[in-house]
């Protein structure tokens, strides 16, 4: 029961990633309702972002180690932001309307564009944090064994509780939560009712964006390094998983995404690790064909 205690509390950590990264993206493509391919790499190059200017700001400008991070992480923040101001307005809104193929085969472009400039910026070599916060946090005691988290990821997990808490509070009472669940649903509609649609999408993307920037922050704070590769990982899975749960909520996406993390976990502990991501992909597809298959059913009906 104790190693099962474990998996558990493993599975909070990146589950808490996955949700965080699943509530931005519902955001945007509860909206656009097209596959953004972006996405993953924004979270990578954010987290990318965020050491690089750290390292800069510790060995070229002698600064202390939390001043480097804090000045990676302002950094981290801004290019999101950029990033996501030229997303809205230079890609999205203008292939909006057209096929759903144009902003898949963009945002592809996007995505290895941002990795060629991580991978120039670095001179295509890994740097990494020192661990930071790794004290281990013990929750239960055994003979031979003891279930512990670090403190980083118990904070980890705060942080993403207390932002996706607070946003889905602002989301269900603001008016700009209102706006969004009426261009999501219908948005030629909102816009006869005069919702600007265009200025909903751009707050859309900038939250998601933000979203984004901060799991990539706190991924890196607890791996110490961030690739392209881990970034395209998590952007597939948060997609499936989004697309399995519809983009009609980004709570119940979180929440999806962070039961996803969980069974990621438990595989890990009890199966073939190598196998996990290959079943876990397997699983989704799955569910999102039979899923997709009784939508059809109840539109025949």
């Amino acid at each position: 029961m104790l190693y099962f205690f474990q998996q558990v509390l493993n599975g909070l950590h990146s589950g808490a990633l996955y949700a965080l990264l699943a509530f931005g993206y519902v955001l945007t493509n509860g909206i656009l309702h097209r596959t953004n391919l972006a996405y993953g790499a924004l979270f990578a190059f954010c987290g990318h972002t965020m050491i690089l200017t750290a390292a800069f700001g510790y060995q070229a400008l002698w600064l202390t180690l939390f001043a480097s991070v804090a000045l990676g992480v302002a950094a981290a923040f801004l290019y999101a932001a950029l990033l996501s101001h030229v997303l809205s307005r230079s890609i999205f809104e203008p292939l909006a309307d057209r096929s759903p193929n144009a902003i898949v085969v963009t945002t592809l472009g996007i995505l290895l564009a941002l990795s060629e400039a991580s991978r120039i910026a670095a001179d295509t070599h890994d740097l990494w944090l020192p661990p930071m916060l790794a004290q281990p946090i013990i929750f239960a005691r055994g003979a031979n064994f003891n279930a512990t988290l670090t403190l980083i990821q118990l904070l980890n997990c705060a942080v993403v509780a207390a932002t996706i808490g607070v946003a889905a509070w602002a989301f269900a009472q603001s008016s700009f939560g209102r706006r969004w669940r009426a261009v999501s649903d219908d948005p030629r509609a909102a816009a006869m009712c005069g919702v600007d649609v265009r200025a909903v999408l751009r707050r859309a993307v900038l939250f998601g964006g933000l979203c984004s920037a901060l799991a990539g922050v706190l991924a890196a704070f607890y791996y110490g390094n961030i690739s392209f590769g881990t970034g395209l990982v998590y952007g597939l899975k948060i997609l499936f998983v989004t697309a399995v749960g519809g983009y009609l909520s980004p709570l119940r996406a979180a929440l999806g995404a962070a039961a996803f993390g969980m069974a990621e976990s438990l595989w890990a502990g009890y199966f073939p690790v190598e196998w996990r991501d290959a079943w876990m992909y397997l699983f989704l597809v799955a569910i999102l064909v039979l899923i997709g298959a009784g939508r059809d059913q109840s539109k025949i009906v």
